[in-house]
């Protein structure tokens, strides 16, 4: 293992190449926090994987990339004059003696155990400024569904909220089954016909006039974890805007037959109907919504 001094100095090398990289290489200047933060993400889940398979190798590449990007973010701030790289470890350090009365405090205890110590943990960053106000903050929004109900979860359990047998959970899920199912009966009753609803009548009231949907397709020879959120436009006056964008990952190969990881994105576009086409949005304007309201009074009888 390397000493203090050779940590410190390979630490500090690592600067240097960044403030060469970004003073000279073209892509590295044009990086800004947007860009970087979709290749942060793959960067975290790279070195996940590689800590499950217990990879010594992997994990220590992965780490370096990760600190990379903590260096280039800390870059970009101090360029910007916001803050620089001993402005975040600095705040770290504080953070980290804050949180640890037991160790650095002026009464610090011995003998805490695992628990207590997790425990005490989340009430102290609800203390600390800037913090959490409550216990169940900091959980990120950007965090998947699943991902963020098992973080507020393991929140509440450090503080003494959890079951305390596993039949009780179970208990809980069928509560909110029924509550659910309850929400789905009540709301039966409004659900109309959202289809070609004046073919579905037989035009009786008269025709309505629809938006349809056309598809592009790119393909990027490298992994792309970044979404573009959902945007349905059916009014008359934005017809070509793009409602939807569709992503997954398969491998192609290059040219010496290697797998080769490929993003397929396919983009969703909103388009004028003609016969014969898919009537997929009515559009919004005054003169539909008046006839959409006369098959929706039919299709509540």
């Amino acid at each position: 293992m390397h000493t203090r001094e050779e940590k410190l100095e390979q630490y500090g090398r690592l600067l240097d190449i960044m403030d060469t990289l970004r003073e000279k290489c073209p892509w590295n200047r044009a990086q800004t926090n947007e860009s970087l933060r979709p290749m942060t993400i793959e960067e975290t889940y790279e070195l996940s994987d590689a800590v499950l398979r217990k990879d010594s190798e992997d994990i220590k590449k992965e780490l370096g990339d990760i600190l990379l990007h903590v260096v280039f973010y800390a870059h970009i701030a101090e360029e910007e004059g916001r803050f620089d790289m001993a402005d975040v470890a600095s705040r770290e350090c504080e953070k980290m003696i804050f949180r640890h009365p037991h160790i650095f405090g002026n009464g610090a205890s011995e003998g805490l155990t695992e628990e207590e110590v997790a425990k005490n943990w989340e009430l102290i960053k609800t203390k600390e400024k800037g913090g959490n106000r409550t216990i169940l903050g900091g959980v990120p929004d950007s965090f998947p569904p699943v991902l963020k109900a098992y973080t507020l979860q393991d929140k509440a359990s450090a503080v003494g909220f959890d079951w305390e047998k596993k039949e009780d959970v179970w208990e809980k899920v069928k509560e909110e089954c029924g509550e659910y199912q309850a929400e789905l009966d009540a709301m039966a009753d409004k659900v109309v016909y959202t289809g070609a609803i004046d073919q579905y009548f037989n035009f009786s009231e008269g025709t309505l006039e629809y938006r349809s949907v056309r598809f592009e397709t790119e393909v990027l020879d490298k992994p792309n974890f970044q979404g573009n959120a959902a945007v349905n436009y059916t009014d008359a006056e934005t017809p070509w805007t793009r409602i939807i964008e569709h992503k997954w990952f398969e491998f192609g190969k290059d040219e010496e037959g290697n797998d080769l990881p490929r993003t397929v994105i396919s983009h969703e576009f909103s388009s004028e109907w003609k016969p014969g086409d898919e009537p997929y949005y009515p559009v919004n304007d005054e003169k539909n919504g008046a006839v959409y309201e006369a098959y929706k009074k039919l299709a509540e009888k």
